[in-house]
């Protein structure tokens, strides 16, 4: 092999092995452990420990059977008055404005996930604090 075919050889090695690479690092990233979201425990203490072990497991029942995260479309369209100076002599003036908002919603199956496992945590942490005899405990599963 003379030099160039050597170099060549190399750059479709690295070429080869940076694709593997990055396939990796796709691939582990999708499948990352979703994080709960704080939810304050205080919201439950209005409850006793039935019914905390209630809702835990409602909550549990709703995950198990598939999160499903409300739809919702829209589109913000908002109209207003602006002001400013001018350039050139004109002075200060006002105009009209209107803005049309189109956007995605933040609201996906791993968001709303999220905030069921922070309901959970925080319902737990409620029954822990009232010395329930059961404190029911979230499976952490990835999804």
């Amino acid at each position: 092999m003379n030099s160039s075919n050597t170099v060549a050889y190399k750059i479709a090695k690295l070429t080869k092995l940076s694709a593997i690479a990055a396939t990796a690092i796709l691939v582990t990233a999708c499948a990352t452990t979703v994080k709960p979201t704080y939810v304050s425990p205080t919201q439950y203490q209005a409850m006793n420990c039935a019914q905390l072990a209630a809702e835990f497991d409602r909550i549990q029942q709703y995950i198990n059977n598939g999160v499903q995260p409300a739809k919702s479309t829209g589109v913000g369209v908002g109209l207003g008055l602006g002001g400013g100076w001018g350039s050139g002599g004109w002075g200060w003036g006002i105009g009209p404005s209107i803005s049309v908002n189109m956007g995605q919603s933040s609201n996906t199956k791993k968001t709303e996930l999220s905030r069921l496992y922070g309901e959970q945590d925080a319902l737990s942490q409620a029954a822990q604090f009232k010395n329930c005899p059961y404190v029911p405990k979230r499976q952490v599963t990835q999804k």
